[in-house]
């Protein structure tokens, strides 16, 4: 339907409103409550009915024998058949326990991997890193053989096998290449060569050169002559172990698809055809029938779930074997590293064997003394490894392995490490890797322990500040009995602060400084900080040391969230001044600032502090040059001007909060000068919403202090600023349309402009009729009806500021109600501004119309009705029309949400029974209901 009545005579009459009253007629129903002995709160007791009817049970309520028979009944009685949650519970208990029982011995019986477990993955990198070598390295290439990688289809089985046996024997005639003086990077290069070849073998049916790969890699696990090597060698060369030992187990698993149906998750062996049977024991009778114990094992290993085809126990009985293994490998470092590597498959495996894991360990315990045997100590004087560097090469190993022992292990099974440690005279290294492999919390309740044991280990093999270094990391996760916590703090620092070697020290005060700020004062974090100072100071030891530093002071300022207790530490300004390296220092004062805008609640007055963060934001400010990406530009401006909203404008509210509104020429002359800073400040900032907002803000608080002429500055910077809005945006690196940003800030900007007085030398309305020029000669995107969704909140503003006293005023600020006292001429101008407003949105309508896009028109249509409806006069029988039409056209082609109008039709009849609505009783019978149909 379209819209009959002329633009032109269309007049714009808004209702006249009394904000009390319809903020009282809003407000809850009071109902008054007889008090006796019914209390909404009280106790009810819901009793069950046993009577029957209708072939379904029917319950009863009863109250308490306090409650009269007149109360309120029950509220669950006519869903809960008589029976309330917890009767029902009380019903079910011993079914309930019965069930929890037997999943409790379900559960202890498999204990499985959960996402608590920290994987072999998140070691993998820190290895690799850590254990690195300048030395020459040398690597056997296997070349291959012609032989056996093609297979006519006549070929007899037997002479299948005949070749594949002689392919292996190749492997002991020579069929491999040594590649000499390798540098670090060029072994990796070889080693995820052998990867690669192994990949492509396999893809090319080649299992046998596959094999010899896999044999070849794992030789390599026996050679120490690179020792200092050997950790990141492991890594490398059981990377392809794990690749070989997936492809062998999805091979066979395939061999079992029937129907191409998969095995379940929860296969036994009787899922399993006999075809893949048999190619799962030629995989072990090969790997059996290597020669060398170190290569036999390893490739044994990595196949080890491939049992899972075979037997039921076939994991459980290898298990104890493969460790039985290892103590026929002689080299105390490559015997602890194959136990590692068999713990982490059994961990894969067969996580619930928890009895294998900790045989493994305990038998290295055993054999652990061979560390100090002439052998190694001769092979060590030959590669010139001292023993405390060759004491740190079992750490990954060690470490790996109490890990999975202790992983959900019960509080009895580490007590039993800690004693067996002892027992080998507090060994230093295994003791650091039982506190890195141990619950924090096990280890914070037995601090004190751990403690007397790190002094009585001796320091010649393992030095002791590494252990008070794993102490304390543990601490910084887990807090000790609180009556220890000075005394340990002590026992460490003494220890800590005697070091001399400066990359040892603050490798451990680092660590120590998030236990001294979780349970000590300032005047401890300030003792701590003056001892780093004092060691890291001589010979510009801090130059070397900047990570170590920014965790420092990171730590510190994440548990001193005041910053008038922050900067009270007297040493913490001097530790700034250790980092003098300029990006390090940036990115120091970034930190700084973004704890002080995050945390930083109450308004400081301390000169101390301002200066401080001042000096924070010259630094940032004066680090930006020509180079600087425009990401880094954003977020320095934005921490800047956190603190300038927090410094600047705050001040000006909180000068106004201890005035209470009340300005003396001092003050006032103070909150001028904050606002003329923010005014001349705002056009530097990048981001141009940034600018709008704060000119809105800043304009905001130069009207709370009666500025009104620096408020009026702003508002017209703001409506200026406004043409100058791209159409696209960038938000997190995606380009966005910039519509609905500018829709928030001018919904906003309108509801600031209902308290602006008019200036005295402008016309009526000078700052609404600049806006609305702006936005008629703004370029709206194609399809887009957000030009009228502005219209339509102005007709809100303008029915606002028509009103005899407006919904809200600024204290000590006369707005145009009091300026114009409901004066014609005022109205008049206001309802001409309305009338423009109305000819555009129909004739948007109409437009709408004319291209088909109907579903758009109906939206505007019930939007400009409720418009109407909320702030329109509609005793006016135009605008009455004009509301029917609108209703019409809304629901005309079928895209009104029914529900929408339906409930909005009860509104309107709701509102008519009011005695001043009356006249909508009229309006609710002209607008029918129409069916999508």
């Amino acid at each position: 339907m379209t819209v009959h009545v002329k633009m032109a005579a269309i007049q714009w009459h808004s209702r006249e409103r009394d904000y009390s009253e319809e903020l009282e007629s809003c407000s809850l129903e009071k109902i008054p409550v007889e008090f006796g002995d019914y209390h909404p709160l009280k106790t009810i007791t819901v009793t069950e009915s046993k009577t029957k009817k209708l072939g379904r049970k029917e319950s009863t309520s009863s109250t308490s024998s306090s409650c009269s028979s007149n109360s309120v009944a029950d509220p669950l009685s006519s869903v809960l058949d008589g029976t309330d949650p917890l009767s029902l519970f009380a019903a079910t208990a011993e079914t309930v326990a019965a069930t929890t029982e037997v999943s409790r011995k379900k559960r202890d019986q498999e204990e499985y991997i959960g996402s608590d477990f920290e994987p072999w993955s998140s070691k993998r990198g820190e290895i690799l890193a850590r254990y690195t070598t300048t030395e020459k390295l040398s690597i056997n290439l296997f070349m291959g053989s012609d032989r056996g990688k093609t297979t006519t289809p006549g070929s007899a089985v037997s002479e299948k096998v005949r070749t594949r046996l002689e392919e292996l024997d190749d492997l002991e005639e020579g069929s491999q290449k040594e590649l000499l003086n390798l540098t670090q990077q060029d072994y990796i290069s070889r080693i995820e060569e052998l990867n690669q070849s192994l990949k492509d073998a396999w893809a090319s049916d080649q299992k046998v050169k596959a094999l010899k790969i896999v044999i070849q890699c794992s030789k390599l696990l026996s050679d120490t002559s690179v020792i200092k090597f050997y950790p990141s060698k492991f890594v490398l060369i059981t990377d392809i172990l794990d690749t070989f030992g997936k492809l062998v187990y999805e091979r066979i698993l395939s061999m079992c698809m029937d129907n191409k149906t998969a095995l379940p998750a929860n296969f036994t062996p009787d899922n399993v055809n006999d075809t893949a049977k048999e190619t799962c024991l030629n995989w072990f009778y090969k790997i059996a029938s290597i020669r060398e114990l170190v290569p036999r094992f390893y490739v044994e290993a990595a196949i080890l779930k491939c049992n899972k085809y075979l037997s039921k126990t076939g994991i459980s009985e290898s298990l104890p074997r493969l460790t039985s293994m290892i103590k026929g490998i002689g080299d105390p470092l490559v015997s602890v590293y194959a136990r590692a590597y068999l713990c982490r498959v059994g961990m894969e495996v067969a996580p619930h064997i928890k009895e294998n894991l900790n045989q493994n360990f305990f038998d290295f315990l055993l054999t652990f003394k061979q560390i100090h045997s002439d052998t190694v100590q001769n092979q060590l004087a030959v590669q010139a490894v001292e023993i405390p560097i060759y004491l740190t090469l079992y750490s990954p190993a060690i470490d790996w392995m109490l890990r999975c022992i202790a992983y959900r292990a019960p509080d009895s099974l580490l007590t039993e490490m800690m004693e067996r440690c002892k027992k080998l005279g507090n060994n230093a290294l295994l003791l650091n890797s039982v506190m890195s492999a141990f619950r924090a919390e096990f280890i914070a309740a037995r601090s004190m322990s751990f403690i007397g044991m790190i002094k009585e280990c001796d320091e010649a093999g393992f030095p002791k500040h590494l252990l008070f270094r794993s102490l304390g990391l543990n601490l910084a996760l887990a807090d000790p009995p609180e009556n220890d916590r000075l005394q340990i703090l002590n026992e460490a620092w003494k220890v800590i602060t005697k070091l001399k070697v400066p990359e040892d020290y603050i490798n451990c005060a680092e660590v120590w400084v998030e236990y001294t700020c979780r349970h000590f004062t300032k005047r401890e974090v300030n003792t701590i900080l003056a001892d780093v100072i004092k060691h890291m100071t001589p010979d510009r030891a801090f130059e070397e040391a900047y990570p170590q530093l920014q965790s420092v002071i990171t730590k510190v300022i994440a548990h001193f969230h005041d910053f008038s207790v922050l900067f009270s530490v007297e040493k913490f300004l001097p530790f700034m001044d250790m980092f003098q390296k300029e990006s390090v220092r940036v990115e120091v004062c970034k930190c700084i600032m973004e704890a002080f805008i995050k945390h930083q609640q109450e308004v400081t007055k301390d000169p101390v502090i301002l200066n401080a963060l001042l000096h924070v934001c010259k630094t940032m400010h004066d680090s930006v040059n020509a180079l600087s990406l425009e990401d880094e530009k954003r977020t320095l401006a934005h921490l800047i001007n956190g603190f300038i909203r927090l410094s600047v404008n705050l001040l000006a509210m909180e000068t106004k909060k201890v005035m209470k509104g009340n300005h003396s020429r001092k003050t006032a002359s103070f909150v001028r000068a904050c606002v003329a800073f923010c005014f001349i400040t705002i056009p530097s900032l990048t981001s141009i919403f940034t600018r709008l907002n704060l000119y809105l803000h800043s304009g905001q608080v130069a009207l709370a202090n009666q500025c009104l002429s620096q408020a009026d500055a702003f508002f017209r910077a703001a409506v200026s600023l406004v043409p100058e809005v791209p159409k696209t945006i960038n938000i997190d690196g995606k380009m966005r349309s910039s519509e609905a940003f500018l829709l928030e800030f001018l919904s906003n900007l309108f509801s600031t402009l209902l308290v602006v007085p008019d200036h005295p030398e402008q016309g009526v309305l000078f700052l609404v009729r600049g806006l609305l020029n702006v936005i008629e000669n703004y370029t709206w995107e194609d399809n887009s009806d957000d030009k009228v969704r502005i219209y339509t909140s102005v007709l809100h503003l303008l029915a606002a500021l028509s009103q005899e006293s407006y919904l809200y005023h600024i204290d000590k600020v006369d707005s145009n109600d009091n300026l114009y006292g409901g004066d014609t001429k005022f109205l008049a101008e206001i309802n001409k501004l309305c009338d423009t407003l109305i000819g555009q949105i129909l004739e948007h309508l109409k437009v709408l119309g004319k291209e088909k896009t109907l579903k758009r028109q109906s939206s505007l249509a019930l939007l400009f009705f409720n418009t109407i409806l909320a702030h329109g006069d509609l005793r006016n029988n135009k605008l009455n029309q004009l509301a029917v039409n609108l209703w019409n056209l809304a629901q005309k082609h079928g895209y009104a949400d029914t529900k929408t109008m339906v409930k909005t039709l009860e509104y309107i009849k709701k509102r008519s029974k009011q005695s001043d609505s009356s006249h909508l009783g009229d309006l609710a019978n002209r607008l029918p209901l129409q069916s999508r149909t």
